[in-house]
């Protein structure tokens, strides 16, 4: 299958409004984009997007560069439940987000912690305030029981733990804040949107993680003087993912554990690699 529109979501935790490098970018495979400034404001341009596909008639691809999922057994062991989308009701409801980009994420992970064994599995705490149950180095974390890694993140290079909520290339805070968002977002089209590898993708709207760091060449090759890197990644990813003759291969039920998620096109490079080639 072949979506009619693929857009990728660039996703930022940052506590304020933030513009330019490391906020939020928004990337059609037509060429549009969109930096927008809070995530109040990217649900907002995704919902008019998702309304605007359905009126239409169409389908619509969104991939999201966050973990859609956290390394096996945490599913089961924070909601008793051995699914992921388990996971995203229960930040959905314990997550909160306001207008001006402030959260509640580390509250929200040391929440997290204090109900497992041991001590993490989240840590890092960049305030001056000690934050129970939410130790400031990894190297502190014992006993919890779970893997640092998913099994998508150690084929993916330079994957980093989903546990990690800052610091240089993490994605922790991302992952917490991201899913709460789509799930939100969810709500809003019932029974319109699939969330891939969870749901089949069957559905007018389908929900991926994607990693654009796979074509991380191609992405430093269009980088110059004044560029973004996140703008320039979200328009290569969508455009590799467009310019395939399908995405069946892709959308195909992946290895690894089903509460953990996949990396959607972790694989399928070479493929995506030849498909920039060709296109316009």
């Amino acid at each position: 299958m072949t979506p009619d529109r693929i857009a990728i979501l660039d996703w930022s935790a940052a506590n304020r409004p933030r513009l330019g490098a490391d906020s939020i970018w928004l990337g059609l495979d037509d060429g549009q984009c969109w930096n927008l400034a809070t995530r109040a404001l990217a649900l907002e341009r995704l919902r008019a997007l998702i309304a605007q596909t359905l009126a239409a008639g169409q389908t619509l691809l969104i991939g999201a560069d966050f973990a859609f999922g956290y390394p096996r057994g945490f599913a089961q062991a924070l909601t008793g439940q051995p699914r992921a989308m388990a996971v995203w009701a229960w930040l959905a409801r314990h997550l909160s987000d306001s207008a001006d980009n402030r959260s509640n994420r580390f509250e929200v992970a040391a929440a997290i912690n204090a109900r497992m064994p041991g001590i993490g599995p989240f840590w890092f705490n960049p305030t001056r305030r000690d934050i129970a149950h939410l130790p400031r180095k990894g190297r502190a974390r014992r006993d919890h029981g779970f893997d640092d890694l998913r099994t998508c993140d150690r084929q993916a290079r330079g994957a980093q733990s989903v546990w990690k909520l800052g610091g240089a290339g993490a994605v922790g805070s991302q992952t917490l804040t991201g899913i709460a968002a789509l799930e939100h977002l969810r709500g809003a089209f019932p029974g319109q949107i699939a969330v891939w590898p969870f749901d089949p993708p069957t559905r007018p709207v389908i929900l991926a993680e994607v990693f654009p760091s796979i074509l991380g060449a191609e992405v430093a090759a269009r980088l110059g003087p004044g560029t973004v890197k996140d703008q320039v990644q979200v328009r290569v990813m969508a455009r590799a993912l467009a310019a395939l003759p399908t995405l069946a291969p892709l959308l195909a039920p992946p290895p690894g554990p089903a509460d953990e998620g996949w990396i959607l096109g972790l694989g399928h490079e070479t493929a995506l690699r030849d498909a920039l080639c060709g296109a316009p």
